[in-house]
């Protein structure tokens, strides 16, 4: 027993001495790169030239397949959209298995099946293996396509295009990429109604024959499989697919860099935070040399939380909510350096000014060691975590395939990584992140943000949110002379009613009531002088009720935090705009359009909730609502439109009420309007 305890007191004096020898300031050097060891997938090839990747892990019993046509990007022109209704007709049954019944078997069997335009992926318990297979071949090999199937998809598509046509990302997306590549290459065109209607059943099913093929195929297997057993398979039903003959596809030129920076701005005046986003196309692809280091040098810039944009934008000014930085690598000879963030209208000059500093910084400035082991450690685990599952082993043996990278790619992958240094960041960082020659796409509300962006001394060009050239906007044009905020809200209130019949109201009961995801909601307002409940049930079940007075502002009977009470304070009374009436804050800021109706804007600013009303020109009254919210880095919009105004006892109300909700447009529609009666003092308790 002593001998035990005099060697325990050895070795913890001996770790005594180790720890004071430790430098705490000086970083430990790091080990070496982890031996990646990959194992390569089995191959085979199919008569029709679809080559077969097979990765056999035996530990879960279950199986995948992914099938891609390996076709170079194929302009679609001015039936733009075609290859994504052919899409999403693909996997709805077979020549021989009806919808209903294909999509019951799939479900039966507990799989999961997709289709894109030129690929599919199938996966499912590996006892089903053999039929998940067969169905997934029968879906790609002998479609069931339906001009019917086809009617209903592209009316969900032209839909799909209704609904963005308000959407800043949507049109920063659009606009972004046909100013880069060019409208007339694939990956800078768009889809737009004009383009969907131009398209025919016929045009689908060509689109099919000609580019659905064999010719250029991969199909990769993944799971619980053996290798002989599904060689077999795939042969048997794959095997009958008819290669085609291959499809010359000649890609235009993407656009050359602009010759100066600039900012390409489009206006679009629902926007309640501007979309920026900073761009130069670039050379480079996954077999060069620079791309371990320009992986490294976009992650510092941007490419996670603790990167320089996301550090300045978002943690120490609070423009956004994240801010990053991306290079998509192409080998088709289209990838692109872009760099941006969602930012608020009131600091777009500021944001555009700071993402362009940290891009001259990472370009000037060396990075710190810290910093670069720090993002080189990370991408290790990344890189390491990815191993874990067998579906990387697969798409890493089909990316060497696809982009002619070296046998030892991979296995290199971590020591090339580990190389980069602080002169290969900075190297990189000049070579393609080319501010000299970088377009500065900002969609936004112009009204707002022009006139500070014209102080940042870069030149601005004017695109609509179709990548046309357009002229500056003109915010003046229909403003009429002597009309300010108190004309337009005295006009409302004249409209709904006038003065004297405003005199004689005590007191506001309305109710309206939705339909929506199968549930019956009630929205119900109380107002006084002053005082404004509004409770929202559904199917009878109470959901919320915000209560708004002079004194106190809650939500759930849980106070509002005292900067958003004060904004929404703004909504108390019988009509809010007998509280806007000659406040300096609020402003008469244009006319524009809402819904083809001209309609004078008024701003109501708030420190977290803003307001927006617009008012007819025509009739006076308020034909649309906007309440704004800006917290933590994040604005919401929710936009309401108001309808077929109904008169009651000398008082106008919106008979329909009509915003969106996750995606849905939901049409409250009026149900109860109780003038004098129906609210007492308790409703506001």
């Amino acid at each position: 027993m002593k001998t035990k305890i005099s060697a325990l007191i050895v070795l913890f004096l001996m770790a005594i001495g180790v720890h004071a020898q430790i430098d705490r300031s000086v970083m430990p050097k790091p080990g070496p790169s982890p031996k990646i060891v990959l194992e390569e997938p089995s191959q085979f090839e199919l008569d029709n030239g679809i080559k077969v990747l097979v990765v056999e892990n035996h530990k879960l019993p279950r199986v995948s397949y992914s099938l891609r046509i390996d076709n170079k990007p194929i302009p679609e022109g001015d039936k733009a959209g075609v290859s994504s209704i052919l899409a999403a007709m693909l996997g709805n049954g077979t020549k021989s298995i009806s919808k209903d019944e294909f999509n019951d078997e799939i479900d039966f069997l507990g799989a999961n099946l997709s289709f894109g335009s030129s690929s599919a992926f199938a996966s499912g318990l590996s006892k089903y293996g053999e039929r998940i297979l067969e169905l997934m071949a029968d879906a790609a090999i002998n479609p069931l396509l339906t001009k019917e199937e086809f009617e209903k998809e592209k009316e969900k598509a032209i839909e799909g295009i209704k609904a963005d046509e308000k959407s800043v990302d949507a049109a920063a997306s659009r606009v972004g990429s046909a100013l880069s590549y060019g409208k007339n290459h694939p990956y800078g065109e768009f889809v737009t109604e004009e383009t969907l209607n131009n398209i025919e059943f016929s045009d689908v099913l060509a689109y099919y024959d000609k580019y659905f093929t064999p010719n250029n195929a991969y199909l990769v297997v993944v799971g619980d499989v053996e290798l002989s057993d599904i060689e077999n398979k795939i042969k048997n039903y794959f095997g009958s697919w008819e290669k085609n003959v291959d499809v010359g596809i000649s890609l235009p030129e993407v656009m050359p860099n602009v010759q100066y920076t600039q900012i390409n701005f489009v206006d679009m005046p629902n926007a309640v935070q501007s979309n920026i986003s900073l761009m130069n196309n670039v050379d480079i692809k996954m077999n060069d040399e620079d791309y371990h280091s320009v992986l490294i040098a976009n992650r510092i810039l941007g490419g996670d939380f603790n990167s320089y944009l996301n550090m300045n934008l978002r943690e120490e000014h609070g423009y956004t909510y994240g801010a990053r930085s991306n290079v998509s690598m192409n080998r088709w000879g289209a990838s692109r350096f872009t760099a941006g963030a969602a930012v608020r209208n009131a600091v777009t000059d500021s944001a555009v000014v700071e993402t362009l500093k940290e891009i001259k910084r990472i370009k000037t400035e060396p990075v710190e060691s810290n910093t670069l082991n720090t993002v080189k450690a990370s991408y290790v685990g990344d890189f390491v975590r990815r191993l874990e599952s067998p579906q990387t082993i697969a798409n890493y043996a089909l990316q060497k395939e696809l982009n002619d990278l070296p046998d030892d790619f991979y296995t290199t992958y971590l020591e090339k990584i580990n190389a980069v240094t602080k002169e290969d960041v900075q190297r990189v960082a000049n070579k393609y992140f080319k501010t000299d020659n970088a377009r500065i796409v900002v969609v936004g509300k112009g009204s707002e943000v022009l006139e500070n962006l014209e102080k940042t001394g870069i030149p601005i060009m004017y695109f609509d949110k179709y990548a046309n050239k357009t002229e500056k906007p003109n915010y003046d044009a229909d403003m009429p002379e002597g009309v300010d905020a108190n004309t337009v809200l005295n006009n409302y209130l004249e409209a709904v009613g006038g003065k004297a019949k405003i005199d004689e109201l005590t007191s506001i009961l309305v109710s309206y009531e939705a339909s929506a995801m199968g549930s019956t909601i009630l929205s119900e307002e109380k107002r006084l002088d002053g005082k404004t409940a509004q409770s929202i049930s559904m199917n009878g079940n109470p959901m919320m009720t915000v209560i708004l007075t002079k004194d106190k502002a809650t939500m759930n009977k849980n106070p509002l935090p005292e900067n958003m009470a004060k904004d929404m304070r703004t909504l108390a009374g019988l009509f809010p705009e007998l509280n806007m009436l000659n406040d300096d804050n609020v402003k008469l800021t244009g006319v524009e359009e809402v819904d083809g109706e001209k309609a004078y804007k008024v701003e109501v600013p708030g420190d977290v909730v803003s307001f927006v009303n617009y008012y007819s020109v025509e009739t006076g009254l308020k034909i649309k609502e906007d309440q704004i919210t800006s917290m933590q880095g994040q604005t919401q919009n929710q936009e309401t439109m108001l309808k077929d105004y109904q008169e009651y006892e000398g008082i106008k109300f919106p008979n329909v009420r009509s915003g969106s909700q996750m995606g849905q447009v939901i049409e409250f529609k009026l149900k109860e309007v109780k003038i004098n009666e129906g609210v007492s003092e308790a409703d506001f308790d």
